[in-house]
């Protein structure tokens, strides 16, 4: 059974629950009432017949019904028994004798109305109070309420029918109301099939705003926005490892195809060797750099962040590029080291966040005349403020908006070693740990790169 049919019996058998529930209410209190109704002109006929009674003791039921039908009140099927003051049948007003216990006529003498059920009729039993004072009559009346149970059988009837009618009405309603409920769904469903990877920055759309579906809606198009992210990381990678790759790839072949030309001599072939194994070293780096790009594209860090000292992870960047570069000269100031050592703590990925340092103080050494770097600390109101200065030769201005782009590189640095990876994944790594990257230059005189580490 699918959604829209489920919809509809579950709508149906419900309002059908409640309509019913409410068809035997109606038909429950209006019994009540007809029956209190009844009781009451039960004990109305009751006190009549022992009027009459007790103004002429002689009178008969032939008598009483002779009286009521002048008067326009016969009332069929009726019994009427009365028993006097010592406990004696005075009466009877119908084809029956009703025999009453001494305990019923004492309760009844004392006060008490008794309504009961007998041979599918109602009965009341009552006392009259005499006119002169003596011990009070004991009255039954017994009689069917044909109008009453006739009406009651025709309400019964109407309802029935009004139930099953209502019934079939509310089936054709919840039919329509499962169309709409469904509808947004059917129409996810078919935007949804119609996205596939070359169209990824399509968006699921619903007629509603502020609903379920519309955040079901919001849930596909948040998890399309991440597989989109995972295809460009995954498309950029292999475009960018086939641009990058290519060129020491084709430096190897020739280098080995000119070497396998004809027989030389083994100093020759280790030189060869030796280019060889430099460019398969440099392509070693390219591919690792273009790994930690990915990573950056596909934010795979996030899961390992963590509470991390951003001094320490400072310290750490300086050993390692001074360990890969022992010319390199890195010196790290602090204006003013808090007191409290929360402030200089911050979520985030540690060896990413030292992959970004180190790329930073790299560069700086790189194209500085003197390779040396120097880095500010500052604690600025729970900010922090890291700045990497060097005296190299600058960025131009034009080209500032630009350095941070994957592959990019400044005419000032295109004649050195590099990939143009550095920064781009620097850039990547600071802000998705939070943070902030900005540059100034003067071209001649040195680049300040600053990054800013919020509160947490």
């Amino acid at each position: 059974m699918n959604i829209k049919s489920r919809l509809t019996l579950l709508f149906t058998m419900l309002v059908g629950s409640i309509m019913a529930l409410f068809c035997l209410s109606v038909y429950y209190f209006y019994d009540q009432y007809r029956e209190k109704q009844f009781y009451s002109f039960l004990n109305e006929r009751a006190q009549t017949i022992a009027q009459l009674v007790e103004a002429s003791q002689d009178i008969s039921k032939a008598d009483i019904e002779k009286i009521e039908k002048e008067n326009n009140t016969i009332f069929l099927n009726e019994e009427i028994t009365i028993y006097d003051g010592s406990d004696s049948l005075i009466f009877t007003g119908g084809n029956e004798k009703f025999t009453l216990s001494k305990t019923i006529l004492a309760e009844t003498r004392a006060g008490r109305e008794i309504r009961t059920k007998h041979d599918k009729k109602e009965a009341i039993i009552i006392r009259h109070i005499l006119q002169d004072h003596r011990k009070p009559w004991v009255v039954m009346a017994v009689a069917n309420d044909v109008p009453g149970m006739n009406q009651l059988k025709r309400l019964r009837e109407i309802l029935v029918i009004g139930w099953l009618l209502s019934l079939i009405l509310v089936g054709v309603a919840g039919w329509q109301f499962a169309n709409d409920a469904i509808k947004p769904v059917s129409d996810i469903i078919s935007q949804v099939n119609n996205i596939s990877a070359g169209n990824l920055h399509e968006k699921v759309t619903v007629g509603r705003e502020k609903d379920e579906l519309a955040a079901l809606a919001q849930t596909f198009n948040q998890m399309l926005g991440r597989l989109e992210i995972a295809f460009i990381a995954q498309k950029n990678f292999v475009s960018h490892a086939s641009h990058e790759l290519r060129t020491p790839l084709a430096l190897i072949m020739s280098e080995a195809e000119l070497s396998l030309m004809k027989d030389r001599a083994s100093e020759e072939y280790k030189v060869a060797l030796k280019g060889i194994w430099s460019e398969a070293r440099e392509m070693n780096e390219l591919v690792s750099r273009l790994l930690e790009l990915a990573r950056t594209e596909e934010q795979a860090f996030k899961v390992t962040f963590s509470k991390i000292r951003v001094d320490e992870v400072l310290w750490q960047a300086k050993a390692s590029v001074q360990q890969k570069n022992p010319g390199y000269e890195v010196h790290i100031h602090y204006d003013q080291i808090p007191e409290d050592e929360e402030q200089l703590k911050r979520y985030g990925d540690e060896s990413l966040l030292k992959t970004a340092f180190m790329n930073l103080m790299d560069n700086a050494c790189k194209y500085s005349n003197d390779k040396t770097v120097n880095v500010f600390l500052k604690i600025q109101k729970d900010l922090i403020q890291i700045d990497f200065k060097d005296v190299g030769v600058g960025i131009a201005a034009n080209e500032l908006p630009y350095i941070f782009d994957t592959f990019y590189r400044s005419a000032t640095t295109i004649s050195k070693a590099g990939y143009g990876i550095g920064l781009a994944l620097t850039k990547r790594i600071v802000n998705m740990q939070g943070a902030s990257i900005e540059v100034e230059s003067v071209l001649g005189s040195g680049t300040t790169f600053m990054l800013k580490f919020p509160p947490f």
